[in-house]
């Protein structure tokens, strides 16, 4: 009796496996939670699973689908994105997939867990048709390969490839193209170069290596309006884009607005923290998936600092210039800006803004520089384009004056995200008695991402003062220097 009774309890196990196998198979949340038994499981995890559910139904019905999942760091969402590669593999085992991520580290990470995975147990009992190479194989002919780039699945045509963003890709094919975090750090998202680089890439390279059935599906933390997949998501109408901000900005199916996204994981408190400690900016792209604020605004009017203009003896007087290409009703204006700077914050010392020609803009110049050469300025920065390249000639030429051309290498977004942390932390400080103050933090909270604002010519000299007085430690040094 008792063998008996031993047997059908091991029957009863294996009954119980089998059946768990089977709709492992077919449900990829089962899938995730039977391979990743300690896994923590909320909400957010099943709405990926059956994001990535209905994608792969799109897929094998070929339809093509793209797919983006915004999402903050460090919620697990690179491994859903690999247990999905897995699970795909063992469905279709004749599929190609190469995935790129911004680094060769992450690439390889996620190569290794893969194998992790395929050599597993609960994986062999799921999809015992799905295998690697027992052993690693680098480069032998006639054998499948299982190395840190590439991983073949023994008898099929399909493999797993990772590489990075900008990675050379050529030659190969893919059937599903994986993009996880393409973007590295704040400095490759606000460089136009670095943008223009991976996008370039994405075109050229990876969209060129699609099957007629490819499919893509991109996982990532925003960083920037203009990223890689900003760009891919404003210039095709066919991306489903899905996106989880840590703390719910509205009422949603799961949580309520306030509630953060997984507390299992991170809670509120730790959220506020971080939103605390860093850039507004910083936190609507990176955490909220919101490259822009709430609302248009980048700017706020209360981030700037407000002194009595005889209250303060500023040093490291400056002028900077922005010009207008033209003077018509619906063009921006010309502006001459001095600054100074007093105990590390920078102070908006006065300004003369108005549309002239040529002849006009000349004197204005020169006559504001006059005022304040004989205050202590030292120089006259203005952006060397268009008329501004004529300004700083004449200058320079004729009247002998101190003036250095700016070149902009970035667009006027990435100059003014850059300088909002200074703007946020009370280091940029407005006259409280000037009349034109309004008018100056009016245009500064009109500013908006999409470009849709009036005007923004008093933005362009803020963010050139604060580049040069406040984001180089030996700014002063370097101007004693240079004069």
């Amino acid at each position: 009796m008792k063998s008996s009774a031993l047997q059908l309890s091991h029957d009863l196990v294996d009954y119980a496996i089998a059946e768990r196998c089977k709709l492992a198979r077919d449900d990829f949340s089962i899938f995730r939670r039977t391979i990743n038994p300690k896994i923590k499981w909320g909400w957010f995890h099943q709405s990926v699973c059956d994001e990535l559910q209905a994608f792969h139904s799109d897929f094998l019905a070929g339809k093509r689908p793209k797919l983006v999942i915004q999402a903050p760091p460090q919620h697990g969402k690179s491994m859903a994105i690999i247990d999905f590669i897995a699970w795909l593999a063992g469905k279709s085992p004749d599929k190609k997939t190469i995935y790129a991520s911004f680094s060769e580290r992450l690439g390889i990470r996620a190569n290794l867990r893969m194998q992790r995975i395929l050599d597993g147990e609960q994986y062999n009992l799921i999809f015992p048709d799905t295998k690697l190479n027992a052993s690693n194989v680098v480069t032998v002919s006639g054998q499948y390969l299982r190395n840190r780039e590439i991983l073949e699945y023994v008898g099929h045509e399909g493999y797993f490839r990772n590489t990075t963003v900008e990675g050379s890709i050529t030659g190969e094919s893919l059937d599903l193209g994986v993009i996880d975090d393409p973007v590295k750090s704040r400095a490759e998202a606000n460089s136009q170069r670095k943008r223009d680089g991976v996008w370039d890439w994405f075109c050229d390279d990876f969209s060129t290596r699609f099957s007629d059935d490819g499919a893509l599906l991109c996982i990532l933390t925003r960083w920037h309006i203009d990223d890689p997949i900003g760009r891919l998501i404003a210039s095709d109408s066919s991306v489903r884009v899905v996106s989880f901000p840590a703390i719910a900005i509205t009422d949603e199916k799961n949580r309520r607005q306030g509630e953060p996204l997984f507390p299992e994981l991170k809670s509120l408190d730790f959220l506020i923290a971080q939103k605390e400690k860093m850039a507004n900016h910083s936190w609507e792209s990176l955490y909220q998936q919101s490259p822009t604020v709430q609302g248009g605004e980048l700017i706020r009017g209360e981030w700037f600092g407000s002194y009595r203009l005889d209250a303060i003896q500023p040093i490291d007087i400056i002028l900077f210039a922005d010009t207008a290409q033209k003077t018509g009703e619906r063009n921006d204006y010309s502006v001459v800006q001095a600054w100074g700077k007093h105990e590390g914050r920078i102070y908006l010392l006065d300004q003369i803004r108005g549309k002239w020609e040529s002849p006009e803009l000349l004197r204005r110049a020169r006559d504001f520089w006059g005022k304040w050469s004989e205050r202590g300025a030292k120089k006259i920065m203005i952006e060397d384009k268009s008329s501004g390249t004529g300004l700083i000639q004449q200058l320079k030429t004729h009247y002998r004056i101190p003036v250095f051309g700016i070149q902009r290498a970035v667009d006027k977004l990435t100059r003014v995200q850059d300088a909002l942390p200074h703007i946020e932390c009370g280091n940029v400080m407005l006259p409280s008695d000037a009349p034109w103050v309004s008018d100056f933090i009016a245009e500064c909270e009109a500013f908006t991402a999409d470009n849709s604002h009036a005007h923004d010519d008093q933005i362009d000299p803020l963010c050139d003062a604060i580049k040069t007085l406040l984001q180089s430690n030996s700014a002063a040094e370097k101007w004693a220097r240079m004069i």
